[in-house]
């Protein structure tokens, strides 16, 4: 067998990546196609943001606009930075639920997956979506109905982890974000933690070895972006929001390291406010059972995030 074609990691029925560069993706290969839905009454378009790279994203506006002025939410899909887009079934029905009912407007980023390009492109592509929102040149559904006094941004899995790690740079940068959500965040690290200690090694080294599937060779598992808790990272002090909001589910083998984030956050100084929710079920249940109880139960809390705050006008749609 040609050494080349070996399988470098194993991921079915994700995804599986040859040493040679190839990648078999068993999932997230649909495409929802943009427009309106008569279900939720919010409209989507894809637009470009950035020509040279491809980076493009999927805008949602809500039908019924009860005030001239929205909050911006910035999502970040998951997928082990390998699969899904944002134009994937399950990512385009939650938008557009999530949307209906916090009666926001959202950019759902489809930034380029690994191997093809690997990390840093994701957060390169992910930062610059953000700016893109944030400037003169976007879209006019952001210029006309948007507030940009009230930004969020939001993800879930390796788009939890892409949510934070583009909050800390706008805290470099001085960028105020009124919020985050990182849902089932995708960190992980070298030491166990809390019932880390109780899985296999074979889970242990399976869950490592995502990481270093979407990586150039000299990033380390410790890496900041992946490990956000680790004694040598950046203190959290520096998250560029107001109020942070972390998902867990308790069937979910990255739970541990969601609760941990919000205790080193809650810790490092950082003056903002922090929410840890615990639901029941597995990763990203939310998005594999959208209509269950714990999925709608979850989205009440991500909706109550984003209308906190807001004058009677901003009422949800719940």
């Amino acid at each position: 067998m040609d050494p080349r074609s070996e399988i470098k990691v194993d991921y079915a029925p994700l995804f599986r990546i040859y040493n040679n560069g190839r990648i078999d993706r068993f999932t997230g290969n649909t495409k929802t196609p943009a427009g309106f839905d008569p279900v939720t009454n919010v409209t989507s378009k894809d637009v470009t943001v950035d020509s040279t790279t491809g980076v493009s994203a999927r805008l949602y506006l809500p039908t019924f606009l009860k005030t001239r002025r929205l909050p911006i939410l910035v999502y970040y899909h998951g997928g082990v930075f390998c699969v899904e887009s944002a134009s994937s079934p399950p990512y385009h029905f939650f938008l557009n639920l999530l949307v209906s009912r916090a009666n926001i407007v959202a950019v759902s980023v489809d930034y380029r997956l690994a191997p093809e390009h690997l990390i840093p492109a994701a957060y390169d592509d992910s930062w610059a979506a953000l700016k893109w929102a944030l400037g003169s040149g976007s879209d006019a559904w952001l210029r006309d109905y948007g507030d940009f006094e009230r930004v969020f941004l939001a993800g879930d899995s390796a788009g939890g982890n892409i949510t934070h790690n583009m909050a800390m740079r706008a805290g470099a940068e001085g960028i105020a974000l009124e919020g985050i959500q990182l849902v089932h965040p995708f960190f992980w690290g070298t030491e166990r933690i809390g019932s880390e200690t109780m899985l296999k090694a074979g889970t242990v080294k399976f869950i490592a070895n995502l990481w270093t599937a979407v990586t150039t060779p000299d990033v380390g598992p410790d890496d900041p972006r992946f490990n956000p808790i680790a004694k040598s990272s950046p203190s959290l002090k520096g998250l560029g929001c107001r109020r942070a909001m972390v998902c867990v589910a308790d069937c979910d083998r990255l739970a541990e390291r969601g609760r941990a984030y919000c205790e080193v956050l809650r810790g490092s100084g950082w003056k903002g406010e922090v929410e840890l929710v615990e639901s029941k079920g597995e990763h990203v249940f939310h998005l594999k059972s959208p209509e269950g109880e714990e999925a709608l139960a979850l989205l009440k809390k991500m909706v109550e995030f984003f209308t906190r705050g807001r004058g009677q006008d901003f009422k949800s749609n719940l």
